[in-house]
């Protein structure tokens, strides 16, 4: 079964991020599990983590068909020795996060070198900083999501997610979420079914699909290649809707959590049964 949803908002508390998914119709969501603009936020309270639990067992959401993304300040692969313990120490407690929350998942950007290291150097920080994360939890997969590569951004090619993930230590609890738009954006053309198989044959010869933990479909503003990442309505960008046709009848992207991050959250309702229309 295909699971699609929203990045839904977690306004008056964690717990009604499954209650907003339900509203959509989703049977997937992503979420933040706190403020993603600060470094720290007030531990989860028991009475949050409980009503989400229950909202989540009242609308039928399953914990694994949750995405969660951690703060857009972290950065996993910084050059900086001060910077980049900053970046673990928050990633970790994002990981506590989800481990209290009995969610499976954390869906983050790789990082930046900045400028300043190797990419492969800073690669290689990414990886020991999921080894660090994942030696002080338990239960929580670290899903690492292609970027459009923009700036210093890691991540724009499949080669970058196989690097990441062939120095991480335990390999059960690391995986990837591909972004439609950053896909296409970073160079994967993806417009045609031709394409899509060509794509998908490329990233399961070099990472694999039994690594893939989750989608993030978006349309996209910018050109192929452009490395821009900018996000549209399904239909409404560059891509248009055979990607998502593809993805749709296709067995691979089975039970995964599939969720939009399109600029209109008014049409997600609608995006959501037409992705549901392309399947068969």
């Amino acid at each position: 079964m295909k699971r699609v949803g929203a990045h839904v908002s977690i306004a008056g508390g964690v717990q009604n991020a499954p209650l907003n998914a339900a509203r959509l119709g989703a049977t997937a969501f992503a979420m933040f599990t706190k403020n993603q603009r600060q470094w720290r936020s007030r531990p989860l309270a028991p009475e949050a983590i409980e009503a989400f639990q229950e909202n989540l067992a009242e609308t039928g959401i399953h914990a694994c068909h949750v995405l969660p993304h951690d703060s857009y300040l972290i950065n996993l692969g910084h050059p900086e020795p001060e910077a980049l313990q900053k970046s673990r120490d928050a990633f970790v407690d994002e990981m506590l996060r989800c481990q209290q929350l009995g969610l499976a998942l954390l869906n983050f950007h790789p990082g930046s070198h900045l400028k300043k290291i190797p990419e492969e150097e800073s690669l290689a920080l990414v990886s020991d900083s999921i080894n660090q994360a994942l030696d002080q939890t338990r239960g929580v997969t670290a899903v690492i999501e292609n970027t459009a590569g923009q700036g210093t951004n890691l991540g724009y090619r499949f080669e970058h997610l196989a690097m990441i993930i062939d120095k991480v230590e335990d390999k059960s609890r690391v995986g990837v979420c591909l972004d439609t738009c950053h896909t296409f954006t970073s160079g994967y053309d993806l417009r045609t079914r031709e394409q899509c198989e060509s794509v998908f044959e490329t990233f399961e010869q070099i990472v694999g699909f039994r690594y893939l933990r989750g989608m993030h479909l978006n349309d996209s503003k910018p050109d192929l290649g452009s490395r821009v990442d900018r996000h549209e309505s399904l239909g409404k960008g560059k891509l248009g809707w055979e990607v998502f046709r593809y993805i749709m009848n296709d067995e691979r992207f089975e039970e995964i959590p599939m969720v939009l991050e399109t600029v209109d959250d008014t049409l997600w309702a609608g995006e959501i049964q037409q992705l549901h229309e392309l399947n068969g």
